[in-house]
């Protein structure tokens, strides 16, 4: 409890992605200290605990996707009153696709301290692995769950020239890289991470298509997904040569849709855009 007239603190821990042995020396200071425990679910919060060798001696409350908004509400009351709140999620760190930014906004609106503390990050562990480029990337979270809301998504990322992380759920991850394959090319490189710090890690590397395939008998497990970025314009980009290019090889005989595909493989650009410049010049 903070003096009166002070608040709290929001402390963000970090959680193990998979060993409890990689939980930080101030995480279990704050599990163990903590007036307030906001915990994504409970139950694996009493688990980590236990592993841990912790006993809490705060008050610990739900905070997960359902009740984000209306929690947020009272953990800011408790935050005001002059009780520090930790925020803990099943894995990593809360706010990256966990519940948590809500709670932060409120209390950067409110004066009220938040501090982090820095662990175990599926995001950074998967794409430091993945072997593709480091020096830029983004995270892009889970991709829309719809076909064609999918899609579209992918399509808006298929000239984005850094490093892509995602995650996904196992069982949509076939359909996922098949759509990621239509969208960048199915020789993009890209590296499934599964089960990341766990006892049957795993990290597949190659070409979209390859890793569709690979995908199509079934993968189990918590899944992070790294996607090479586009790669540097290497020839024709304007539409009009884009369809010209496609028109010389249908003259020799090529067919359309393999034309379309040879010529932007040969480019560096995405199928879809080469077809829509063949459409554009026929009208």
């Amino acid at each position: 409890m903070r003096e009166s007239g002070t608040t709290g603190t929001l402390l963000l821990g970090a959680a193990p992605i998979g060993r409890p042995e990689d939980a930080s020396p101030r995480l279990r200071a704050a599990l163990a200290a903590a007036p307030v425990i906001a915990a994504e679910d409970t139950r694996r919060l009493r688990r980590l605990t236990a592993d841990l060798g912790v006993e809490t001696s705060g008050r610990v409350v739900s905070y997960f996707d359902q009740n984000e908004c209306a929690r947020a509400e009272e953990l800011l009351a408790d935050l005001l009153a002059g009780r520090d709140v930790l925020v803990v999620t099943d894995a990593g760190l809360p706010g990256v696709s966990d519940p948590g930014y809500r709670l932060v906004v409120a209390a950067v609106a409110a004066g009220v301290p938040v501090s982090v503390l820095p662990g175990p990050s599926a995001v950074t562990t998967a794409l430091v692995a993945s072997g593709l480029p480091t020096d830029r990337f983004c995270f892009e979270g889970f991709p829309p769950r719809k076909p064609g809301e999918r899609a579209r998504r992918l399509a808006a990322l298929a000239a984005e020239p850094r490093t892509m992380v995602f995650f996904e759920a196992p069982h949509r991850l076939a359909a996922t890289l098949a759509a990621m394959g239509e969208a960048f090319g199915a020789d993009r490189p890209a590296a499934v991470c599964r089960e990341l710090t766990k006892t049957y890690e795993e990290i597949r590397r190659g070409p979209l298509g390859e890793l569709a395939a690979w995908a199509e008998q079934g993968v189990r497990g918590e899944i992070t997904l790294v996607v090479g970025g586009a790669p540097e314009p290497a020839g024709l980009t304007e539409p009009a040569d884009l369809a010209a290019a496609v028109a010389g090889r249908e003259e020799a005989g090529v067919p359309r849709k393999e034309a379309i595909s040879e010529i932007a493989k040969e480019n560096g650009v995405p199928k879809r855009v080469v077809y829509d410049a063949v459409v554009a010049a026929r009208k």
